[in-house]
């Protein structure tokens, strides 16, 4: 990974702070299917850039100033995300095509005598107009029928490369697989910032305890992805023969799948921001939903993680997925750290279940992946 894929991912930390800070500031259903809107349409841009760096060097030359002129288009898009179903709609989306528009011209450059990727890259520019075009219009409306712009814009950007062919792409499977295990470490990163956020200042025994629940949950995840999950997917992505099935394993498993994850991280930072700034008050449904139901989505999206790589189901984390459903009542009725406290107890007693049932599968998996 080179240094410059860093420093560009670094205006994807206020991108996903700012998804946070939309649904906190609207902690409503609405709120929080906003939050989701934008995080989707943050991704697929970013997930643009993950696949072009598998065909271009983004140091070499001027590719290197269209880098930098897309981190400024995506700036511009971050610091429209609290507005972006108000009046800064129609900026979000304009600053957005840019985004889009100086990936589709790198592609272009890096396929001059590759029809197969020349195909694919008209392809994925159709589909980045007609979504931008949907943004657009959205700004002209609002309520029901702006978001379902969105959703329909999202929808038919993310399924281009399903239905336009996989075969021309090209792929690192290394520098993929690491690149999105960077987006996660960015994703979680966010959890950090929401506790800092929700304590404003303050500091007394319910925000310190809930500050390091929080850590505790943030690790937790973390422990989950790059424990063992993250060393097993690269591998076989890296497994997997070159060219068709390469590909839709990548699009499948990172590109499409690592979002659940990405939505679930960023719901949890939103529930464990609302609890350090009310430790001891009950959370309301939204709130408890997004502490619960955020970490549920997460466990979902490792499993169907699993499931599209070696076709086998993690039964530890989808039951834990269900309870934590079922449990958001439950946080309606109890303060806060509580909540907090159940979550974390259920998530680290799970792991602890994992971590011996792995054996030594564990350890040498881990030691193979440390000498390569």
């Amino acid at each position: 990974m080179t240094p410059l894929e860093l420093f560009f991912d670094l205006v994807f930390v206020l991108a996903i702070t700012q998804c946070t800070a939309l649904m906190s500031h609207h902690p409503t259903w609405s709120g929080v299917a906003q939050g989701l809107l934008v995080l989707g349409i943050l991704w697929w841009g970013w997930v643009g850039y993950a696949w072009l760096t598998s065909v271009i060097d983004p140091e070499e030359g001027a590719v290197r100033l269209v880098m930098f002129a897309a981190m400024a288009a995506m700036l511009i898009v971050s610091l429209c995300v609290p507005e972006a179903f108000g009046h800064l709609g129609l900026t979000f989306a304009l600053a957005f095509g840019v985004f889009r528009v100086a990936h589709i011209a790198l592609f272009m450059l890096a396929s001059p005598d590759d029809d197969a990727l020349r195909h694919s890259v008209l392809g994925l520019a159709a589909s980045t107009a007609l979504a931008v075009s949907l943004l657009a219009a959205a700004s002209l409306f609002d309520g029901l029928a702006q978001g379902a712009l969105w959703a329909l814009a999202i929808f038919l950007d993310m399924a281009g490369p399903y239905f336009f062919g996989s075969e021309g792409w090209k792929l690192v499977p290394g520098h993929f697989a690491e690149r999105h295990g960077l987006i996660v470490i960015i994703a979680l990163g966010e959890s950090i910032v929401a506790i800092g956020v929700g304590a404003s200042g303050a500091l007394d025994l319910g925000i310190g305890t809930a500050a390091v629940l929080g850590v505790a949950l943030a690790a937790a995840q973390w422990w989950l992805y790059f424990d063992v999950v993250a060393l097993i997917s690269a591998r076989r992505l890296g497994e997997a023969e070159a060219g068709r099935e390469q590909n839709e394993l990548a699009r499948d498993s990172y590109s499409y799948i690592h979002l659940m994850m990405v939505a679930g991280i960023v719901m949890l930072a939103f529930g464990i921001k609302v609890t350090i700034g009310h430790t001891g008050e009950h959370l309301h449904t939204v709130p408890a939903f997004a502490l619960f139901g955020g970490l549920a989505l997460y466990l979902l999206g490792l499993v169907a993680f699993r499931y599209r790589h070696v076709h086998t189901i993690n039964r530890q984390r989808l039951g834990l997925a269900i309870v934590l459903l079922i449990l958001v009542p439950v946080a309606t009725a109890v303060p806060a750290l509580i909540a907090l406290a159940i979550v974390v107890v259920l998530i680290w007693v799970m792991i602890a279940y994992e971590h011996r049932s792995y054996g030594e599968g564990r350890n040498q998996l881990r030691h193979e992946a440390a000498v390569a």
